[in-house]
């Protein structure tokens, strides 16, 4: 029932349904759209399909480069992980200009394989974070989706209602933009806005839009607070989701397997790794 505006990190009220009209801020998603050129992405796929894709739950196909892990044991090693594919280290060089992206070190990768004669979906989870750290970044490729927002909290969320301005935006009340205007209120088109107002976050969805080629980086709150999901009804033709995750601090330097975290990385950043 809300729609996140990249332009503004607003989550806003959908206009047919009860939240029209309101909006909240997002906090912890960056949406980088033609991250990759069309002939790139075309060669990435050609390189993919070389390899076998191993049936995954829910109609999904997958491909994994990363280390061996048991997330209910919390054991981890290396397995027969020899690395991330080579095609992707320009993709994890292009990252490093992203400012979100500083010291991002990726040591999986994972690729899922959409198609909606498959029904495939993602049901809404959290990624693990004993293993995987602050973000995750996932490139998104051949076609179009929408990344669903979810979340099982019990507290509330306050809502914003909200204003045109001149240029088509929308400002959320209370912002300074919003605060000049109720001065000119008088002004033809400008009304102040009514007191926000507080909804139980079980009750909001926030629909994330992908376009083909775009990366997307989850952190913070749209990380560990909100579940992510991809249903079926937006898998229109073939998509292919690439995520990148790093490690958790547990694994980084100063942590408690600072070595094995290593170890991981260096064979991660090799970039002549095939699916394990």
């Amino acid at each position: 029932n809300f729609t996140y505006c990249p332009a503004t990190g607003l989550a806003k009220g959908n206009e047919h349904s009860e939240f029209a009209g309101w909006a909240f801020p997002f906090p912890g998603v960056f949406l980088m759209e033609e991250f990759i050129s069309q002939d790139e992405e075309s060669e990435i796929v050609e390189l993919m399909d070389r390899d076998d894709w191993k049936p995954s739950q829910s109609g999904r196909k997958k491909q994994d480069y990363g280390p061996k892990v048991n997330f209910k044991k919390q054991r981890l090693k290396a397995g027969s992980f020899t690395g991330l594919p080579s095609f992707s280290k320009k993709i994890v060089a292009r990252m490093k200009a992203c400012s979100v992206l500083g010291g991002f070190l990726p040591v999986e990768q994972c690729n899922l394989d959409y198609m909606p004669d498959r029904g495939s979906a993602i049901d809404p989870h959290f990624d693990d974070w004993w293993l995987w750290g602050e973000r995750l970044v996932s490139l998104n490729l051949l076609s179009k989706t929408v990344l669903s927002m979810s979340c099982d909290s019990e507290d509330s969320i306050q809502l914003f209602p909200t204003f045109r301005k001149e240029n088509g935006e929308l400002s959320p009340s209370g912002s300074p933009t919003q605060t000049s205007a109720c001065k000119n209120s008088g002004k033809e088109g400008i009304n102040c806005p009514s007191s926000p107002t507080r909804v139980p976050s079980q009750e909001v969805t926030v629909a994330v839009h992908l376009p083909r080629r775009s990366l997307v980086v989850l952190c913070g709150a749209a990380r560990y607070r909100w579940k992510h999901a991809i249903y079926r009804k937006h898998i229109e033709r073939r998509r292919i989701c690439v995520t990148f995750r790093e490690l958790s601090a547990e694994f980084s330097a100063g942590g408690r397997h600072e070595e094995l975290g290593k170890e991981l990385l260096e064979i991660a950043l090799s970039f002549q790794g095939r699916p394990v």
